[in-house]
C-alpha cells in the first residue's frame, strides 16, 4: 500500500494553541491510521510563533531577556539565535498586544523589542530577522530606536516619550549616539501586511483599534504619525510613509526603514524558504494549514495565502482549519486553499471556544483524515478489481 504523506504547516490560532503543538495533534489524529506519516512544519508569518518556527526550522538556542513591556513594566521575553549568527527577534514577545493592560495605543512602546535586538548586537549577531506582527503599539518605532541610540526631542529640547502620543510632540531627531555596530548589520523586517503609514488604510486606522483605539484616538494617532514622518524626512533626507508595510505594527515597520535601514520581506515567505518547505511539498499527497481565524486578510500576505500559492502551484490539495471561516469561498479556490473547515462543533461564547480548540481540531483533522483514507482506499480497491 502506497504511504501517504500529510504535511502539518499551520500557523499559530492566537489565544489558544502554536503552531508547534497543532502539529502535535495533526501527527496524533493520523497515528491510528494505517499508511499515513505526517510531516510537521510549525509556520508563522511574522507574528507569535515566528521565533518557534525558525528554530523547528533551522536549529539554534532560544535566549531569554528582561525587557521594558509595552506599558513601560518589565516583562520576560525570548528571540533565537539561529546556527548561523542570525538573531531571529519576536516583537510579540516585548511589545505585544497580549502583554498590555491598559490598551491604548496612544501610551504603550516598543522599547522592549529594541532591548531584544541590543542584546543580540551585544552577542555578536550581525544579521537579524525581526517579525513584527501582533504589535499593541503605534509609536512609529521611535521605542525601538530609542533604544539603539536614537533621541526624540520636543520644541524645548527636552526629550520624548517614545509613545503613540510623543509622536506628536516631537521636532527634532539625534541619531549621532545610534549603535555604531548597526552599521556593520542586516536587518530584515518579516512583514505581513501591504498597508502604508497613514491615512485610511494606514497603521492607526486599520490596526488602532484592535489594540483598543477608539475613533478619537485613531485620527490623533495618525495625525501624529504624519508630524513624525515629516520630521523624519528632514532629519534622514527618507521618503518611507507610502511604502507598502510602512505602517506594519504601529509604524515600527517604517520605523525600522527609516533608523535602521531595514528591508521589508514577506514573512511567510522568509520562513517557508527557511522550512525548506518546497522541498517538503513534493513528497506531500496533501497539505493541513490553518490560524485562529480565516478572513479577506488570509488572502493578503499572511501565512495561509504564501502556503496556498506554492500548493496551487505544485497542485498539491490543500485543507485550511480555523476557529471561524468567513472569507470567500470563490476566493479561497482561487488562490489555492482546496476546502476551509471551522472546527467549532457548536455555537458557544469566544472564551468557551477557545478553551476547546484542542480537542475541536483533533476531532476535525481526524474526520478529514479518515475521509482522505477512506477515499484512497477505495481508489485502490476499483484500480486492482478486474473488469
Amino acid at each position: 500500500m502506497k504511504e501517504y504523506v500529510i504535511l502539518a504547516a499551520p500557523d499559530s490560532f492566537k489565544g489558544s494553541m502554536e503552531s508547534t503543538a497543532i502539529c502535535d495533534l495533526i501527527e496524533k489524529a493520523a497515528s491510528g491510521e494505517r499508511g499515513v506519516r505526517v510531516v510537521k512544519t510549525p509556520l508563522a508569518d511574522g507574528g507569535e510563533g515566528t521565533v518557534d518556527a525558525y528554530l523547528a526550522a533551522a536549529g539554534g538556542k532560544k535566549i531569554q531577556c528582561t525587557v521594558t513591556g509595552p506599558d513601560f513594566e518589565p516583562v520576560e521575553a525570548f528571540y533565537a539565535i539561529l546556527p548561523d549568527g542570525t538573531a531571529v527577534i519576536e516583537m510579540a514577545q516585548a511589545s505585544g498586544l497580549s502583554l498590555t493592560k491598559i490598551k491604548n495605543p496612544l501610551h504603550t512602546t516598543t522599547l522592549g523589542t529594541g532591548e531584544l535586538l541590543l542584546d543580540a548586537l551585544e552577542k555578536g549577531c550581525r544579521k537579524f530577522i525581526i517579525g513584527i506582527g501582533g504589535s499593541a503599539t503605534n509609536d512609529g518605532g521611535t521605542g525601538m530606536a530609542a533604544s539603539l541610540g536614537a533621541i526624540f526631542l520636543d520644541e524645548s529640547g527636552a526629550r520624548v516619550r517614545p509613545t503613540g502620543e510623543g509622536l506628536g510632540k516631537i521636532e527634532s531627531i539625534d541619531l549621532a549616539n545610534m549603535d555604531t555596530r548597526l552599521k556593520d548589520s542586516r536587518i530584515m523586517v518579516a512583514c505581513d501586511v501591504n498597508n502604508p503609514l497613514l491615512g485610511e488604510m494606514g497603521a492607526a486606522f486599520i490596526y488602532g483599534p484592535q489594540k483598543g483605539a477608539d475613533r478619537c484616538i485613531v485620527e490623533t494617532l495618525d495625525k501624529n504619525l504624519e508630524k513624525f514622518s515629516s520630521v523624519v524626512s528632514k532629519a534622514t533626507g527618507k521618503s518611507l510613509k507610502d511604502i507598502p508595510g510602512a505602517g506594519a505594527a504601529g509604524g515600527l515597520g517604517y520605523g525600522l526603514m527609516a533608523f535602521f535601514d531595514a528591508k521589508l520581506e514577506s514573512g511567510i515567505d522568509l520562513i517557508l524558504e527557511a522550512a525548506d518547505f518546497d522541498s517538503k511539498l513534493d513528497e506531500a499527497d496533501l497539505v493541513i494549514t490553518g490560524e485562529g481565524s480565516i478572513d479577506g486578510q488570509s488572502l493578503m500576505g499572511k501565512a495561509i495565502s504564501g502556503i496556498a500559492y506554492r500548493c496551487k502551484r505544485k497542485n498539491v490539495p490543500l485543507v485550511a482549519l480555523a476557529g471561524a471561516v468567513t472569507a470567500d469561498s470563490t476566493q479561497l479556490k482561487k488562490s489555492g486553499v482546496t476546502a476551509a473547515f471551522s472546527i467549532q462543533r457548536q455555537a458557544t461564547d469566544l472564551k468557551t471556544a477557545i478553551q476547546r480548540t484542542n480537542e475541536n481540531l483533533l476531532f476535525s483533522v481526524k474526520q478529514i483524515i479518515r475521509l482522505m483514507t477512506a477515499l484512497e482506499d477505495r481508489r485502490h480497491t476499483k484500480e486492482e478489481t478486474p473488469n
